[in-house]
């Protein structure tokens, strides 16, 4: 499911996702600006600029220094993950706002805490308070939040630690950036899937009730889109199921991919 997400059925085009492949120019998007667009522009060449612009910012965020060297650890991941007694892997729970993704992440983490397991959470509201407090909730930072935080969980994942993520990560370009900074199966995307009636009727923090009304600019589900993941490792109907159901699925699901000895 997509909320509030819209598609050109001709070109294949999706609104706010970078894609490496723009296609169909006429001139260089460099060149143009809002005021070459009206409300008769064709959608796919509004979406064609958009897409432009965040590739262009993506790669910005992404360039490196060409002053720095890597320097080898002679400690190494596998010497953390002895050290534990338990492999590390990253965890990534998305879904909208109200969807359960901290409740859950927590609770996966109060159980492995208690069985001695090594964890951290990286919480979505909690990381914009220090690491990314620098950041709003425009296309451009929430490209630039998700950046940092999947470099900040490849780094605990390297220290040997089991990394909860919890971040609404609404665009799946910028999931598949933080699963690919990882090697194949160490990278385990769950999804809370919720419908958006059921997240507006929790609205704990009352966020959805101030997008309505326009206080909240950019907010996921009312005027920017989520993107729901294609083939993420599980699906949690957070509606449906209880917190302990929830999160015995998760531990399942580290059982199942050897991350943990056994569920609960």
């Amino acid at each position: 499911m997509a909320t509030n997400f819209r598609r050109d059925k001709q070109k294949g085009l999706t609104v706010n996702t970078v894609n490496l492949m723009i296609k169909h120019q006429k001139r260089p998007f460099a060149e143009r600006s809002r005021s070459d667009l009206s409300a008769s522009t064709p959608l796919s060449e509004r979406l064609n600029l958009k897409l432009s612009r965040l590739k262009s910012v993506a790669h910005k965020m992404t360039q490196k220094s060409p002053h720095t060297v890597w320097h080898p650890a002679t400690i190494t991941r596998a010497d953390r993950e002895k050290l534990h007694q338990h492999k590390s892997v990253i965890i990534w729970f998305t879904g909208l706002s109200g969807s359960g993704k901290s409740t859950l992440a927590h609770a996966v983490e109060e159980y492995l805490h208690k069985t001695g397991i090594s964890t951290i959470v990286l919480d979505g509201d909690n990381v914009r308070h220090g690491l990314c407090s620098d950041l709003e909730f425009s296309d451009r930072d929430r490209i630039e939040n998700i950046r940092r935080i999947g470099e900040l969980a490849k780094l605990m994942a390297e220290a040997g630690v089991i990394t909860l993520s919890a971040f609404i990560s609404p665009f799946k370009a910028d999931r598949d950036v933080a699963r690919k900074l990882m090697l194949p199966g160490d990278f385990l995307e769950i999804y809370c899937q919720c419908p958006i009636e059921t997240c507006e009727q929790r609205d704990v923090k009352g966020l959805y009730k101030k997008a309505r009304a326009g206080e909240i600019p950019f907010f996921t589900g009312i005027d920017s889109p989520y993107e729901a993941p294609e083939r993420p490792e599980l699906v949690i109907n957070t509606h449906e199921l209880n917190l302990k159901e929830s999160v015995n699925k998760v531990l399942n699901l580290l059982g199942q991919r050897g991350i943990i000895k056994s569920g609960p």
